[in-house]
C-alpha cells in the first residue's frame, strides 16, 4: 500500500510521513557520500552528493514507487571502489543504515525527554518508525541494497564477488525490484517484527 492511500485517509499523517521519509532518505544518502569522501573517494563530491539538499538525492521513479507501491528508493551515491578498498567499501555501505539508526535513537530520546504533545509525539513516532524500517530494509542482503555491499566486503572472494557481478548486469535492477515486490509479505514480516521488538523494547508498543 502506497502513500497515496494515506493521503486519502489521513492527510496530516501523509504530510508527516512524506517529510520524514524525504529527510531520512536524504540523510541516508548523504551519509554514504560523506563517508566515501572522508575515506578518499571524491566521486560523490564531484557528483554533488555531499550535501543535505534533498533534491540532490531523490529519484523521481523511486518517489513514484513510494507513493503507489509503498516501497521505493533514492538515487544511489556513485563511488569508485578502487579508491576505497575492501574495508572502506564496507564503511560506506554501512553508513546509510547507521545514519538511520542514529536518527531513530535521537527520536527515541526526544520522545522520552521532550514535554508531551499530541503532534510532537506523532511526528517523533513516525520519524522513529520510518528510520527503523529504512535501517532494517537496507541491511537485507539483496543485491543493490546496503546489506549486499556489506556482505561483499566481508566475503570478497566468494559470495561478495557473485553479488558484485550480478549488480553489474543490465537486468539486475529490474530483477531486484520484482523480487522485492513479490517478496513484500516476507520482507514486511521481517521489518515489522524488528520494528515491533524495538518499539516494545523502548516502551512504545
Amino acid at each position: 500500500m502506497g502513500l497515496l492511500s494515506l493521503l486519502t485517509t489521513n492527510p496530516v499523517a501523509f504530510v508527516i510521513v512524506a517529510v520524514a521519509l524525504v529527510l531520512s532518505l536524504t540523510v541516508h544518502e548523504f551519509a554514504h557520500a560523506w563517508t566515501a569522501d572522508r575515506l578518499g573517494d571524491s566521486t560523490p563530491r564531484r557528483a554533488g552528493r555531499v550535501t543535505l539538499n534533498p533534491l540532490a538525492h531523490l529519484d523521481p521513479f523511486g518517489a513514484i514507487l513510494l507513493l503507489v507501491a509503498g516501497f521505493g528508493f533514492a538515487r544511489p551515491v556513485p563511488i569508485n571502489p578502487n579508491n576505497l578498498g575492501r574495508w572502506g567499501g564496507l564503511w560506506v555501505a554501512a553508513a546509510g543504515p547507521i545514519s538511520n539508526i542514529l536518527i531513530a535513537v535521537v527520536a527515541t530520546v526526544l520522545l522520552k525527554v521532550v514535554p508531551r504533545s499530541e503532534l510532537g509525539d506523532t511526528v517523533l513516532f513516525y520519524v522513529l518508525s520510518i528510520n527503523i524500517v529504512l535501517a532494517v530494509f537496507n541491511l537485507i542482503p539483496l543485491p543493490l541494497l546496503d546489506g549486499s555491499r556489506i556482505v561483499a566486503a566481508l566475503f570478497p572472494r566468494t559470495l561478495g564477488r557473485a553479488l558484485m557481478e550480478f549488480e553489474m548486469q543490465p537486468y539486475s535492477f529490474i530483477l531486484v525490484m520484482v523480487v522485492i515486490y513479490l517478496g513484500r509479505p516476507v520482507i514486511s514480516g521481517i521489518i515489522g517484527g524488528v520494528q515491533t521488538w524495538v518499539l516494545g523494547l523502548i516502551g512504545l508498543y
